[in-house]
């Protein structure tokens, strides 16, 4: 009989009427791919970093727990018996799908894969969040950002429901179930056309409003609400010459000279190409915090923690904050 490979234990002669022993080991699969890819037990455990004592001993041990010899074994070569190719076809799939799956984690948490979905306002979603996905190609090309614009109330139910994992926009406070990071404050300002004599102050008190048309949006916004407070403080009347629902709108009207819109600081990231200036307004000043927010049950993913932080400089980088 020729000499057995390695100086391998002899393996177990098979008991039809023994029953399972202790469970399989990951690593004892481990090793059997090792040697039926290698045909050797030495070169499996160069492959393993263990020593050949170590793999023969978990190759025996897979042996006896199975009740069935895996290996025929001579001094030349290692050859599966039809108890070890049945194995190898069942098991080595599985062990193949487990490390396919080990690297796709580890391919998360280096941001070589990943999703993160962000909600925010129609205007960030058209300004800021171009420039954030920009960023994003240029540093962690496989990385994928889905982008939902809607209304605040929309953005937390969006977040509660798991559809988005993080967005952006000023919220209430203590809005149960999110959690809110403030980025920078937003103060209200009136934006008028280029050639509009208030291009000359660096602040405009609401009463400077007087005779001027306005235009403003509809009673559902926020923006309405606290632009209300201003005129009031003021002692004016609100009587808006044109009520629109997006900001985009208001900024056009105002750019063809229709009347002054009184807008949140971040519609400033919308002027670049527009011949329009913006101005703080004053006596009283007016301002809310920009917030970016997350879902409080849920532990975010790194790469929502990456896309998170660039948000945060790119919301710095395009929207001046005002004192």
């Amino acid at each position: 009989m020729p000499d057995r490979q390695d100086d391998m234990p002899p393996s177990p002669t098979p008991d039809p009427t023994r029953k399972p022993g202790q469970r399989i080991s990951l690593r004892q699969i481990e090793c059997f791919r090792a040697v039926v890819q290698l045909g050797n037990f030495s070169r499996a455990a160069d492959r393993l970093g263990a020593s050949q004592t170590g793999v023969s001993h978990m190759i025996r041990d897979l042996e006896t727990t199975l009740n069935a010899r895996l290996f025929d074994r001579t001094t030349r070569r290692v050859d599966l018996t039809e108890a070890g190719r049945l194995f190898a076809e069942n098991a080595l799939p599985g062990l193949d799908g487990i490390d396919r799956a080990v690297e796709r984690i580890r391919d998360l948490g280096a941001l070589r894969l990943g999703q993160v979905r962000i909600a925010a306002p129609p205007l960030i979603a058209a300004t800021v969040l171009p420039e954030l996905l920009r960023r994003l190609r240029a540093r962690h090309p496989e990385l994928k950002l889905r982008v939902e614009d809607s209304g605040t109330d929309q953005i937390i139910a969006s977040l509660r429901d798991g559809r988005c994992d993080l967005g952006v926009g000023s919220f209430d406070d203590g809005i149960d179930g999110v959690d809110q990071q403030t980025v920078l404050r937003d103060r209200l300002m009136v934006f008028a056309p280029a050639d509009h004599p208030l291009r000359q102050r660096q602040d405009v008190p609401w009463t400077a409003l007087r005779d001027e048309p306005i235009v403003a949006l509809t009673r559902e916004s926020n923006i309405r609400l606290l632009t209300a407070v201003g005129f009031e403080s003021a002692g004016l009347p609100l009587r808006p010459d044109f009520e629109v629902h997006q900001i985009f709108t208001a900024l056009s009207l105002v750019e063809s000279g229709a009347g002054l819109a009184i807008l949140p600081t971040y519609a400033f990231a919308a002027l670049r190409t527009r011949q329009i200036i913006a101005r703080p307004l004053s006596g009283p000043d007016i301002t809310r915090e920009m917030r970016i927010v997350t879902p409080r049950d849920r532990v975010p993913s790194a790469a929502t923690n990456r896309v998170r932080d660039m948000l945060r400089r790119v919301l710095r980088d395009m929207v001046p904050e005002v004192s």
